[in-house]
């Protein structure tokens, strides 16, 4: 109690005495056990924790669902559907909830349709796709890559949105424009209507099997067309409308492409964005994939001198052409990669940039298009900056750029105030003149938005801010999107939403978009299809003019680390407890709604006590989410300080205590492994299962590890011999090689007796410290909190490194990828100034990379295995060390496998011996998809991941490094 006591005084809350109290603790026990009795009361999510962690997304809403339910297939839509049209209930789909206008949050029943629908199979040698609705799209490409294939759409948030969000709001992105969109590429829908009907749009009979179970919806239909079709004026529109990026309204021109009552559904599905049906499955036509490319990032005087050059680099065949303003350029300019210029700009700087983007399969062809391009840029009558470039990383650098500029932007907003992000499309010959009267349109209304967008397609996005609670903010905010509606229709001729979809915040402006003939089709179809009313309400159709500054959500202040977190959701992918408890995002949703709330209401009690388990035990705190954070925010470092906060004095006393006699506790491990190994081996797992299980019990699943199977030998007591004399470099073996060895029932040579080893063959002796002993990187202090703990050790390590090395002489390399980083990063910030100064003279390499530069051009391959596995570790990601795990790999194997849904492990130390369920939540894809492989070696670099990804695949893994010395005999 006193542990929960201690985390509740660190977590945020609004402790002023009229806090908002208005959230009810959980779900009314009627609609929990309603629909537990038609789902499974496993798949009905009704803690305060579940809804609050669910009431938000990427959007600058705020909705509260009454309850979640977690469904696993379409019979459990169909069923819930069923339950909310007998109970008059509203029903919103979320996948990854990466959506900004609201239409993936509702006030009713939230179905979470992205865990138990991951999944696609490619087809006809890559030109087909059959995917899930929660398949995220970059594990789609993923797979469709090694075809030479690709999707259509491909919007910046192709690393954490789904394909099922991009076919419901028919989302595009930078280079897919009209021809490829999900309109236009999906080949196939399976849907489930609100009635329960589900429609096989591919079906040989799906015509007559709708006619059965929907008589009424085939004649709307089909009467709905006849009408459409005998007023030649809208069809014009409608023609128009579309030949522009447009999701504003539904897709009116599915009545005018399709003759049949399927296929019209097919069309009318796409971009409906939760409001007639959800879809199963999705069947794409796929396009071709240049694997080669030329990226440049050209600087120009303006945006006039930049949209001039877009139509001759698109008729040069750029695969990308996207605009950035000014502002756009100032506000990313500390984005890692970003050119140096760009935090030269001024205030009132003109310029503009193009990120353009040449691909080929063929480098004869890529090379072709360069010139032309290089051709245009030459023929330019004003300066242009910025050279083509096949660098991946450069490249990388230059997009990242791009896509980082929304959460560049929303991570500078003042406190309080929320990111709304909007997109309008205009034709694309006249997007230099709307980009610049938007930007005096925004000025005029205070606010001074940086505008970007897809170039080539007329495409515009820009991010506003305001204060929720301001009604003067709310009121400029509505006067601004009166005009902008304005501006975009009457002066442009354009769609108030290019690719974002209608949501919430653009409803109100469908009327004056398509008038009122085609908004009272919309209002039909939507009748027809959902006659209950039930499907995501609100969205795309309301009458409301207030619509859009309804529920409007604040985000109070709760941390400086995360308070510029605009909840975009790209973390959550990468990390390892998306599927068990929390994610990065949803960890800063219930800080901030604890911050909304008085810190003694029943609300925050239960919220607390949810928190500790959900958000800071099930954290791995690998910073995953960090890399995949566009601003680099680190919620596992938060964690860590919620851990620490946690800690009673004398924890901390014995943490530090330990640090300094980690010695003794290093060998008392190594002799606890070796005792449990061999208790197992004669007496099974069983009571060593139930005696952990016990301690667990009393003690607390924080501090007793849970006995796991596969826990390898324990490593042999005296490490290899070696001198000091003729050595390259300095050998510190980490702290969990001196404790466990080789996996149990396998032989050979541990990691530290095989990096020895290739050492000496390759004439690059190293050297192991006699007192290596009680040597730790600190990540063992820094994963749980122990901060003091932490300084003790960074001091010891770099004292012993300072001397080994004589005093940053030697190279040092470390044979772990967690204690590389540690070493390399982590310990800095506990360094005092003098020990800082010694740490800066050090050079400290990861083994695998140092094997791969230094010993492998000096080893000959004797022994190649026919297919091996690799799992890059996080901490490899953050050292940017998974190219050399490669390529040490693919010396030792014919073939390298790197599976598609390799993530974190979630091991993270001994984080999978205390909570062995975060492990095998985090793994479940990639182990699924090892287990189908018939490979002869299982590699990483990290002895406790190759310990959990063991207990997931039933593959022991083991280093690279022990593979490169098997392989290399003579």
């Amino acid at each position: 109690m006193k542990k929960l006591a201690r985390l509740r005084a660190a977590l945020p809350t609004g402790r002023a005495a009229g806090g908002v109290d208005d959230t009810p603790v959980g779900t009314p026990p009627w609609l929990r056990d309603g629909l537990a009795a038609v789902v499974g009361p496993e798949q009905v999510l009704a803690r305060a924790t579940d809804l609050a962690r669910y009431a938000s997304d990427a959007s600058p809403y705020r909705y509260v669902p009454r309850v979640v339910v977690v469904a696993r297939d379409a019979s459990d839509v169909a069923a819930v559907l069923g339950f909310a049209s007998r109970h008059d209930l509203p029903v919103t789909f979320r996948a990854a909830g990466t959506s900004l206008n609201g239409q993936s949050q509702g006030s009713g029943i939230l179905v979470d349709v992205r865990r138990h629908f991951a999944g696609a199979v490619v087809e006809e040698d890559g030109r087909v796709l059959r995917s899930r609705p929660g398949t995220v799209i970059a594990r789609a490409n993923a797979q469709l890559a090694r075809h030479g294939r690709m999707l259509g759409p491909d919007p910046a948030s192709s690393a954490s949105a789904t394909l099922g969000g991009v076919v419901a709001n028919n989302a595009s992105g930078m280079s897919c424009g009209v021809v490829r969109n999900a309109y236009h590429t999906v080949r196939s829908l399976r849907v489930v209507l609100a009635s329960g009907t589900v429609v096989d749009t591919a079906a040989p009979d799906a015509d007559e099997r709708l006619a059965r179970a929907e008589p009424a919806l085939v004649r709307e239909l089909l009467a709905i067309k006849k009408e459409l079709e005998a007023d030649q004026q809208l069809c014009d529109r409608i023609r128009a409308k579309f030949s522009i990026k447009n999701t504003n309204g539904y897709r009116l021109d599915a009545f005018l492409d399709a003759d049949t009552p399927a296929a019209i559904l097919r069309g009318l599905m796409v971009g409906s964005q939760g409001t007639l049906g959800f879809l199963d499955e999705i069947v794409f036509d796929t396009v071709p994939f240049g694997r080669h490319h030329s990226t440049a990032l050209l600087r120009l005087p303006g945006l006039n001198e930049a949209a001039a050059l877009v139509p001759p680099l698109v008729e040069a065949g750029a695969h990308a052409v996207e605009l950035l303003d000014a502002p756009s350029l100032r506000s990313t300019s500390t984005v890692l990669g970003a050119p140096g210029w760009l935090g030269e700009l001024t205030e009132d700087a003109e310029d503009a940039a193009l990120l353009v983007e040449f691909r080929a399969a063929d480098l004869d062809d890529l090379k072709a298009q360069q010139e032309r391009a290089e051709a245009v840029l030459a023929a330019s009558p004003v300066p242009v900056v910025g050279e083509f470039t096949q660098d991946s990383a450069t490249a990388g650098g230059y997009w990242r750029v791009r896509k980082g500029l929304l959460t560049a932007v929303g991570s500078t907003r003042p406190p309080g105030t929320v990111l709304l992000v909007e997109d309008v499309c205009v034709p694309p010959h006249r997007v230099a003149d709307a980009a610049r009267d938007l930007f005096l349109l925004l000025k005029s209304h205070g606010f001074a938005s940086p505008i970007a967008g897809h170039a080539s397609a007329g495409n515009l996005h820009f991010p506003l801010m305001l204060d929720p609670s301001s009604p003067e903010d709310v009121s400029r905010y509505r006067t601004c999107m009166q005009d902008l509606a304005d501006l975009v229709l009457n002066t442009y001729q354009g769609a108030l939403k290019g690719e974002h979809g209608t949501g919430r915040n653009m409803a109100p402006f469908v009327l004056q978009e398509w008038g009122d003939v085609a908004v009272g089709l919309m209002w039909r179809l939507k009748a027809a299809l959902d006659p209950h009313g039930i499907l995501n309400p609100g969205v795309i159709l309301d009458d409301d003019p207030d619509a859009n500054v309804r529920n409007l959500k604040a985000l109070p202040p709760i941390d400086a680390a995360l308070d510029p977190c605009i909840e975009c959701g790209f973390c959550e992918p990468a990390c390892p407890s998306h599927d068990l408890t929390t994610t990065p995002r949803q960890r800063i949703v219930l800080q901030r709604e604890m911050a909304r709330h008085r810190a003694d209401s029943p609300l925050v009690l239960s919220l607390t006590e949810d928190y500790a388990y959900d958000a800071v035990d099930t954290c791995a705190g690998d910073s995953s989410c960090a890399v995949s954070c566009p601003v680099n925010i680190d919620t596992g470092a938060a964690m860590k300080k919620l851990r620490h906060a946690q800690h009673s004095p004398f924890a901390e006393r014995a943490a530090t205590w330990a640090a300094r006699h980690f010695a003794g506790l290093e060998g008392a491990a190594r002799l606890a492994v070796g005792v449990a190994r061999r208790t197992a081996d004669v007496a099974g797992d069983a009571p060593l299962r139930a005696v952990t299980s016990v301690a667990r019990g009393v003690l607390g699943a924080e501090q007793i590890p849970a006995w796991l199977p596969e826990l390898p030998e324990a490593a042999p007591k005296r490490l290899p011999a070696t001198r000091r004399e003729q050595a390259h470099a300095v050998y510190v073996p980490a702290c969990v090689n001196r404790i466990f060895g080789v996996p149990s029932g396998e032989s050979g040579p541990t990691v530290v007796q095989a990096l020895v080893t290739l050492a000496e063959r390759a004439a690059r002796p190293l050297w192991i410290p006699d007192d290596v002993a009680g040597t730790c990187c600190g990540t063992i202090w820094h994963s749980k909190g122990y901060e003091k703990g932490h300084d003790a050790m960074a001091a010891v390590l770099v004292d012993r490194l300072w001397r080994w090395s004589d005093e940053g002489r030697l190279p040092v390399v470390m044979d772990a990828s967690s204690c590389s980083l540690g070493a390399l990063h982590d310990v800095v910030p506990h360094l005092s100034p003098a020990h800082r100064y010694r740490h800066s003279r050090l050079t400290i390499h990861d083994a695998v990379d140092w094997a791969q530069r230094e010993l492998l051009p000096h080893l000959t391959v004797t022994d190649r295995v026919s297919t091996a596995v690799v799992h890059t570790t996080c901490s490899m990601h953050q050292t940017d060390h998974g190219s050399a795990l490669k390529a040490v790999a693919q010396a030792v194997a014919d073939t390298v496998v790197q599976p598609i849904d390799e993530s974190c492990c979630g091991f993270a130390g001994d984080r999978g011996f205390l909570h062995r369920e975060l492990t095998e939540s985090a793994t479940a894809p990639e182990a699924e998809e090892v287990r189908q492989l018939d490979a002869q070696a299982h590699l990483s670099a990290n002895r406790t991941c190759e310990i959990g990804l063991h207990h997931a695949t039933g593959a022991a893994y083991t280093s690279v490094i022990q593979q490169l010395e098997r392989a290399t005999r003579p």
